[in-house]
């Protein structure tokens, strides 16, 4: 019991011991828009990554990113990115996709 109570221990704080930080990527659109996500910092791989969409330069959008087996999918209210790599499209209605190039800052 006491190696599993020194292997716990070792674990916590190994967890807490790593940040990843946080990134900002900037997306570029086929209708001439140019937005920008930016993640927040999480504590340990496997949890919840959130982040920020700036449709517009002030106004962000809060959004979380849903694995998508080979990509990915950052999903808020009303608006979703999905994308492979650098290619993705940018969802504001449900069946009229924009086409982005996603590049990191």
């Amino acid at each position: 019991m006491a190696l599993a109570a020194i292997g716990g221990f070792i674990g916590r704080a190994q967890a807490h011991a790593v940040m990843l930080p946080g990134a900002a990527f900037s997306i570029a659109c086929e209708n001439g828009g140019s937005y920008m996500l930016r993640s927040h910092r999480v504590l340990a791989p496997g949890e919840i990554v959130t982040a920020q969409l700036y449709l517009h330069p002030h106004r962000a959008i809060p959004v979380r990113l849903v694995p998508m087996g080979d990509g990915y999918r950052y999903a808020g209210r009303g608006v979703w990115l999905d994308g492979i790599g650098d290619q993705a499209l940018l969802y504001f209605r449900k069946y009229e996709p924009v086409a982005c190039v996603v590049s990191r800052i």
